[in-house]
Parts: structure tokens; sequence; C-alpha cells
């Protein structure tokens, strides 16, 4: 069954509504390849798409709710997508910008959900005027054609801050047997297994879906955490005798900040295997995880694009501080120079890796991007680092500007772009810098117009208003001029020297 809040439901029920699901999207014309948006927090309703979708070989879209309305529409018109079904409070941020011709399906926002969220009650009601989406599925009798499956197709940003849809091609069942123990290695998740699983972490991310989706497949318990809070996931580990979770770093040092009394008040025995990824988690954090829940916690390394190639025990963990792992069964990892030869030993380099029981991929209608991300059949996403002698991978740097913040990719492009076209900025750039709690945080250096008046709370109200508000950058700093490049390119490199040594002072 599917537990969220006071609510539950039960597979052969759930499995129902798909059958409606993916009927009524048939009614609409979908197919294989047609691909369904989806702006949904972890409910139901989210499970019931994807397999609604799937079940005709089309591809969900899933869109994250922080996003503004001029986002989704680009996701939508980019992906092609000419449905939305999304959660009925996230309706008021988006419903101005879609485009006209996307059908919309509004699910009502479950009370879990809207007490999480600190949601109005008005606003969790599906508005006059949109089509409810539990009215909607249930008009259709279910369908009765065999389940075909496809992939979901996340948005991905590049250096271009553009994003990218990545599209898998059409797995064979050869790489889903070979998936489901990579699955089973990777996450811990096997069918068939009295297993207990906590969704904590948003299903538009790709590692949580899977990890999802994987449990949801197998036939597992699954408990929807409606948003992450350290003590409430304590709670429902110990109610509801809690397996097996994925999580991210930050989520770690939000749990280790907890007091001593909080901490030995639950009891966490029933824990048997907690992976995270997403982010590099310190050594030191990782260290105190294990000593407080056991050797339970595992870790991998990949990407959206990649898939799961490397992963790692607490043991190894323990014996190799700072590793991110060993490539596991069908994972290939090589380390390149500039000048395409293989690194040596310790010697750093971009990272080339790929699962290969993942199907391949293409970034949607870019297929020049695709292109250069490759090199001899694997992939990189721009992360630089180095294998050990006994074949351990540690990361170093990336190669390109991405910061990971609380386990979520954001692209400084994306955000200057925005930026640049604010009154009064003359020029930006955007970095990330060390933040104890989520890894990095975002740095924005600013060099305004003559006599124009900024500040910093005009810049993120600007700001807000165009983008997530996760993108928007807590630490801003004004310049009257910014290092640059002959070419006159900001020297991004730098400013994060100048951070370092204590010259950049924010005033956001």
């Amino acid at each position: 069954m599917i537990i969220s809040g006071d609510r539950q439901i039960s597979y052969p029920d759930i499995h129902a509504r798909i059958a409606r699901a993916a009927a009524g999207f048939k009614a609409l014309g979908v197919s294989g390849g047609v691909p369904v948006g989806m702006m949904l927090r972890n409910d139901f309703a989210f499970f019931e798409v994807s397999g609604g979708a799937a079940a005709l070989g089309s591809p969900v879209v899933p869109i994250n709710w922080h996003l503004k309305a001029e986002e989704v529409a680009y996701i939508l018109a980019d992906s092609g997508a000419k449905i939305l079904v999304c959660h009925a409070d996230l309706l008021p941020q988006i419903r101005d910008g879609l485009p006209a011709d996307v059908r919309l399906l509004v699910v009502a926002t479950p009370p879990e959900i809207a007490a999480a969220f600190n949601v109005a009650a008005a606003l969790t009601q599906v508005p006059d005027g949109v089509t409810d989406w539990d009215r909607w599925r249930d008009t259709h009798a279910p369908a009765q054609d065999a389940p075909i499956g496809s992939a979901p197709m996340f948005y991905t940003s590049g250096t271009t801050g553009l994003p990218k849809g990545v599209r898998r091609k059409p797995m064979t069942p050869e790489q889903a047997a070979a998936s489901a123990r990579v699955g089973g290695i990777a996450y811990g998740v096997k069918p068939n297994e009295d297993q207990v699983i906590l969704m904590n972490g948003p299903m538009y991310h790709s590692a949580p879906n899977s990890y999802g989706m994987l449990a949801f497949r197998s036939g597992c318990t699954i408990v929807l955490e409606p948003r992450f809070d350290p003590e409430d996931m304590l709670q429902l580990i110990e109610r509801h005798r809690v397996t097996h979770m994925h999580m991210v770093p930050t989520m770690f040092v939000r749990l280790l900040r907890l007091p001593d009394e909080i901490k030995r008040r639950y009891d966490l025995s029933s824990l048997r295997f907690v992976v995270h990824g997403a982010a590099p988690c310190p050594p030191q954090v990782k260290r105190a995880m294990i000593c407080w829940w056991g050797p339970v916690i595992n870790e991998y390394f990949g990407s959206t694009e990649t898939g799961i190639p490397v992963w790692h025990s607490a043991e190894e963990a323990l014996a190799k501080p700072g590793t991110v792992g060993r490539a596991i069964e069908g994972g290939v990892v090589k380390i390149f120079r500039p000048d395409g030869e293989p690194c040596g030993v310790g010697e750093p380099g971009e990272i080339f890796m790929r699962q290969m029981s993942v199907p391949d991929f293409d970034y949607h209608g870019k297929a020049e991007a695709r292109a250069e991300a490759g090199c001899d059949g694997l992939v990189s996403v721009g992360d630089v680092g180095y294998l050990d002698a006994d074949g351990y991978l540690f990361l170093c740097d990336r190669k390109r500007d991405m910061v990971i913040s609380g386990g979520v990719n954001i692209y400084p492009a994306e955000i200057e772009n925005a930026l640049i076209g604010m009154d009064g900025v003359r020029d930006c750039a955007v970095f990330g810098v060390p933040d104890d709690e989520f890894g990095e945080r975002l740095f924005a250096c600013i060099e305004p117009e003559p006599n124009a008046a900024l500040s910093p709370a005009a810049v993120q109200e600007f700001l807000r208003g165009r983008l997530a508000n996760f993108k928007v950058p807590k630490d801003i700093q004004f310049m009257d001029a910014m290092p640059r490049e002959a070419t006159g390119k900001i020297f991004k490199r730098k400013l994060r020297d100048l951070y370092a040594e204590g010259r950049l002072r924010a005033i956001g």
C-alpha cells in the first residue's frame, strides 16, 4: 500500500486508477511517445499519472513545483506536452502563463500536504472552470491494453541555462533485467521482500523518482512524507517501521543538528538500507551518521543522463573517506584529460561514465548537445575527479559552473540571464560558495549602471517574479567593476578567489 498522512491506498486500487488514467489519456490523444506534463508533490496522483502515461508508451515530464509560469511554459513547449496535471495550490503561480493549447487537469491538494506547506484551505480545492483530476479519471473505464512502459523525461539544464529534456531510448528485456539488479544493489530495493520505503524527497527529481517508482514496481509499502522535517521523519520511521530510504546530505546535516534527547527518543532499529546521493557528503557528516544509525548508510554517484554507475557501502566510506564509490555491475567510469587522453591513477580530469544497463538517451531536440556530452560511449556532466589505485572515485571540482545546493542542481547562467534584464544592472555573475548546511549556496556579484539605485531586496524581488525561489541568491555584492578576462568576459574564478580570501562581503 501507499500511505500519506492519514490516507492510504492499496495496490489493487491504485492500479485500477492507473488503468482509468491510461484510458483517459488515450481519449485525449496520448499515444506512444506523446509526453504528459506533471507538476505534483508526492501524492497518490503522482503514481497514477506516471503509470497511466507509461502504460501508453508515453513519458511523463515531471516538473519542479517551485517553477514559475515562464519556466513551466518553456518545458511544456519544448517537450511537446499538451496535458499538464498539477496540484490545485500550485495553479496560481503558473496559470496565467500556460500555453492556450495545454489541457489542464487539477488534483485537489490533500490535507497533509496543505499542512506541511501552510496552504490556505481555499487554495486546496479545484477551482471552478478547470477539470478535476479525480472526477475526470473516474469517468473512464479501465484501459484493457497491456502496459507498455516508458521512462520519464526529466529536464536538466546545461551551460546555457536552458533546460534540456533527457529522453531515454526504449529498454530491451535484457536491460530491464540488468537494471532491476542494479537497482537492488544501489538502492537495496527488491521485489517480494518485506520492505517499507519512506519517500522524503520530491519525486520530480530523477533520483527520488527512480527510487520511488522502483519501490512501486516492487510492491513495497511506501510512506510519503509531504515535506522533509528532521523530527517528523524520525517519527515516521518509528511509526511505520521503515526499512529503506533515499536521502541527500542536507538532510543528514539537519538531522545531526537535532538535540541529543530528540535523537534518542525514537526507535530507528527497523532501518536496513539508507542510500544517499545528489551531492557530495562531507566525510565528517557521513561518519557521524554511520556512528548514529550504524552501517546502513550507502552512497551512489550518477546523474539523470548516466544512471548510477558508482556506489559504495558504509564500510567502504569509513575506509576511503571522501570517496563517492567505485563502479558497480554495468557501471563504467573513465577520467580524461582535456586532450582526450586517459588520466593516470590519482590524476584529476573530467569524469565520463555510464550505467550500461540503462538505455542511452537523447537531449530532446538538441542532438548537438548530446554529442558534446559524449566520449568513448560514455557521458560527462562536467564533474572533475580522479580514481585511486583501488578504483574508487573522488570528486575535485566541476568543470562547469553548476551549483549543487541541498542536492538540487542550480545553473547560474539561467539566473544571470534573468538578472541582466533588470533595470540598473550593467553586468552580473552568479556562482556557488561553500555552505555548512546546503553544501553550496548562491552568491551574486552585480555591476550596477552609474547612479542606479539597487538594493539586495529589490534584486531578490525581481528574481522571485521570474524564477523559482531556490534560484534566488541570498548573498549579493555590488561592485564598481568586476574582474574580466581579455575577451571582456567576467572572470568567475577570480571572484571565487576573492570570496575565499574574505574580500567579498555579502550585503544580502
